[in-house]
């Protein structure tokens, strides 16, 4: 079993749960942080110590307040983290049931479990950790073993995902296509551009452009 494990989460409640499930695993030496730049720190100093944390169970939201941080959630917590030490397993434990949200974890983060927060928590959270030990697949929430199957947002790639996001934020065909060109993002031009928003439209069925937001929000898309 694990024998140093790192718990970053803002809201002692959950500390507790978490700690709670790693108290019962017997896991020797347990450490917290409420910010993600905290727990970051805490990571690369366990490194330069020559005694690294084998698991991170990080939240995905951390509420803002007077504390400045560079990291501000738990998707740039785990890409920070996995740079500094890639070995480290790494559990979400999470109120978050957005489908696309929680694939790209899987998918581009590569993390090794979800536990969703709720009625289960303790159980579902020891199940996780050992999985994660044993390096087992599908290391998530049984409630949410549809969203490895869900195939709704299977073929939206990071190009629909950041035309989108432009989208949200009400920028104007002009403005996407001008912020695409100086990020290098292809295909840039205009027509490219509305012809990809016509694509969503068909894919998700959205009656306008305004209805495709709401629906990518609804997802976790945005």
């Amino acid at each position: 079993m694990f024998t140093k494990v790192l718990i970053a989460d803002d809201i002692d409640f959950n500390d507790m749960g978490a700690a709670q499930t790693l108290n019962e695993l017997e896991v020797s030496e347990i450490q917290y942080a409420k910010y993600c730049d905290e727990a970051l720190l805490k990571v690369k100093k366990a490194n330069l110590e020559g005694n690294p944390f084998q698991l991170l169970i990080s939240d995905l939201s951390f509420k803002a307040d007077h504390q400045v941080n560079q990291l501000n959630s738990g998707e740039e917590l785990i890409a920070a983290v996995k740079k500094e030490n890639p070995d480290i397993k790494i559990i979400i434990f999470s109120i978050e049931d957005k489908v696309h949200r929680i694939k790209l974890l899987f998918d581009d983060l590569h993390i090794e479990g979800y536990v969703l927060k709720g009625r289960n928590t303790i159980y579902d959270l020891k199940r996780a950790i050992h999985k994660a030990y044993n390096e087992e697949k599908e290391n998530i929430s049984p409630e949410m073993l549809h969203v490895l199957q869900d195939m709704t947002t299977s073929e939206i790639n990071n190009y629909d995902v950041q035309l989108l996001k432009y989208l949200s934020n009400g920028v104007s065909l002009e403005n996407i296509e001008t912020f695409f060109k100086q990020e290098r993002i292809t295909p840039n031009s205009k027509s490219s551009i509305e012809k990809n928003i016509n694509k969503l439209k068909i894919y998700f069925k959205a009656n306008n452009t305004v209805h495709l937001v709401a629906m990518a929000k609804d997802l976790g898309i945005v």
